[in-house]
């Protein structure tokens, strides 16, 4: 993963890690989760960032997400509830 490499972060210039994420994708008004990526990830704030490569492989796997089988469910809050 060196083709690509970035070196510094363009939102807080933190040093770029090559790290395996889990991704999330928003594709055509549709959010997925895709695992096992390669990106680089900033070490200071958790920005990822991905090679053109890997990022046309995303935009391929969310073009068929109507094929997924594996669902992922977890707690959702609204911002503005209540906390007593």
């Amino acid at each position: 993963m060196t083709k690509g490499k970035i070196d510094r972060c363009e939102y807080c210039d933190g040093e770029m890690q090559a790290r395996v994420v889990r991704a999330r994708f928003h594709y055509k008004g549709q959010t997925i989760f895709i695992d096992g990526v390669p990106a680089w990830v900033c070490s200071q704030c958790g920005e990822q960032y991905f090679d053109a490569p890997v990022y046309r492989r995303m935009e391929e796997i969310a073009a068929h997400a109507n094929q997924l089988t594996r669902t992922v469910s977890f707690p959702l809050a609204d911002y503005d509830m209540a906390i007593g």
